[in-house]
């Protein structure tokens, strides 16, 4: 019999996201209930986005949650390395193997055609895809645009007619229609692979005998069939799991709900409350019971009992736990320690003195000054903003603005946050302390507390966030509309020098 093993790759380009942790724990529970692997790779092609911070933040989310792998890039094993930035020359070599068997070509198309040709396409109300305008390129023709050095990518052979059958392990079989399959690009110009190529390779070399990830990606699942074809490989089975949703049952975004693991440990919410949350998502124990720890998933884990259902990751819901598992999980002592291990430790603590140190005059004045450090939202309402004097449009649309350049921050730096919120201020022809004074109040719930910059700081990427976007929600929220507008003005504005 096959050993059972499954994978996590995520890609080191973001925070880490809780759906990464839905996933990988669906994959460490179905492999340990068959006794067998559960390995971690990081997809790092994307050289522009990925960075050794974000995959360091994914390892220690991860870790924090108990979810631990038995093969990755900070432990290696047998089948490494487990980072696709260290495979480049094994990708080159079965892209070659490709063309060479003529299931891959060279595509030389600029960024220029491929743009006109989509815009076509939309206008015509057409599938959008590759024309296949290089497939039938001469030998002779690959060849001298190859020693001219222009600029290139391989794309893939995709049959033109019939279907594709995928045997999904919770959808049974999945039909899509070869028409409807792109000729996916293989290997990029910088020479790095895409998603496609690198992940049926790793995936048959690492001996990945279960494919379970989100339903997402079912539509290009025949691309990834077709390569285990081309190559004369057996696939592994796929079991595509239903997607996260908001209350309102759309996809779950960091518009609508935060979405980074991060937040909701800094929110003080417990590891193993968030691995019992997101083990009710799609699935349950056999009595019904709610309440469950990791161990008892894996003992009684059943992948028949998934549903396909959209999953709601409620927020109440997730409280309601958590506070069910400190008033009955923990004795006061136990609490205690909780606590200490969140945020009410030296090292913290040591961090905050600084900053309030010139700012009291007695002992009792200083929690009052950092009790927003140990809040989840500071408690704001519309009229903790009214005597900025400023429309809440407006103030909405600041807000945003600074939203969108922190999130694309990799470096926490109070330094950067500085120049980040003075690049705003300047693009907005604002004042600085105008730019700054409903950024204070978002942050720390108040007009006037220690430095807002060393807040931030100090707070993290994930909670800075999440108190910028709550702040907009309080405000009234900006509708689709005017946020895809502000963001066409806000990018416009970047692209051209304002950053």
């Amino acid at each position: 019999m096959t050993k059972i093993r499954t994978r996590i790759a995520p890609s080191p380009t973001g925070d880490p996201h809780v759906g990464t942790a839905y996933i990988a724990l669906f994959n460490t529970v179905f492999a340990k209930s068959q006794g067998g692997e559960f390995i971690l790779r990081i997809e790092d092609t994307d050289q522009v986005r990925s960075t050794p911070e974000s995959e360091q933040a994914i390892l220690d989310s991860l870790k924090w949650l108990g979810l631990n792998w038995s093969e990755g890039p900070d432990i290696g094993g047998p089948f490494g390395p487990y980072r696709q930035s260290d495979r480049k020359d094994i990708y080159q070599r079965y892209s070659q193997q490709l063309l060479e068997q003529k299931h891959a070509f060279h595509c030389f198309c600029s960024s220029e055609r491929l743009d006109t040709l989509r815009e076509a396409q939309r206008l015509a109300g057409d599938d959008i895809g590759y024309d296949g305008h290089c497939r039938h390129l001469s030998e002779t023709d690959v060849a001298a645009k190859l020693a001219a050095g222009e600029s290139h990518v391989v794309r893939m052979v995709v049959p033109e007619e019939g279907t594709c059958i995928i045997k999904d392990l919770l959808r049974g079989d999945v039909e899509i229609e070869w028409q409807q399959v792109d000729m996916q690009v293989l290997m990029k110009s910088d020479g790095l692979p895409t998603y496609h190529l690198a992940s049926v390779v790793d995936d048959h070399l690492m001996e990945i005998s279960h494919i379970m990830r989100g339903e997402e990606w079912i539509s290009s699942t025949p691309k990834q069939l077709a390569l285990y074809q081309y190559f004369g490989w057996q696939p592994p089975i796929y079991a595509h799991l239903p997607l996260l949703r908001n209350t309102d049952k759309s996809k779950l975004s960091k518009r609508k709900n935060p979405t980074s693991i991060t937040y909701y440990r800094e929110m003080g919410i417990l590891p193993e409350v968030l691995v019992n949350f997101l083990g009710m998502m799609g699935w349950t124990m056999p009595n019904g019971e709610e309440i469950f720890s990791l161990d008892a998933m894996v003992q009684a884990f059943d992948i028949n009992r998934m549903s396909l259902g959209g999953p709601v990751f409620d927020l109440d819901k997730l409280n309601w736990l958590n506070g069910k598992y400190i008033r009955e999980h923990h004795t006061p002592a136990q609490l205690l320690q909780r606590l200490v291990d969140w945020k009410f430790n030296e090292t913290f603590a040591t961090q905050l003195m600084p900053l309030v140190q010139a700012r009291a005059d007695t002992l009792a004045d200083i929690a009052p000054l950092l009790m927003f450090f140990f809040q989840g939202n500071p408690a704001i309402s519309e009229a903790s903003f009214a005597d900025l004097k400023t429309e809440n449009e407006e103030l909405m649309q600041l807000l945003q603005w600074v939203l969108w350049k922190l999130e694309a921050r990799q470096d926490w730096t109070k330094a950067g946050i500085f120049a980040d919120i003075k690049a705003v201020a300047e693009q907005r022809e604002q004042k600085l302390k105008d730019v700054n004074a409903p950024i204070f109040i978002a942050i720390t719930g108040s007009a006037a507390s220690v430095s807002v910059m060393d807040a931030m700081a100090l707070l993290g990427p994930d909670m800075t966030r999440g108190r910028l976007r709550h702040a907009i929600g309080v405000l009234g929220g900006l509708g689709k509309k005017k946020l895809k507008s502000l963001e066409r003005q806000y990018q416009q504005l970047n692209k051209t020098g304002g950053q």
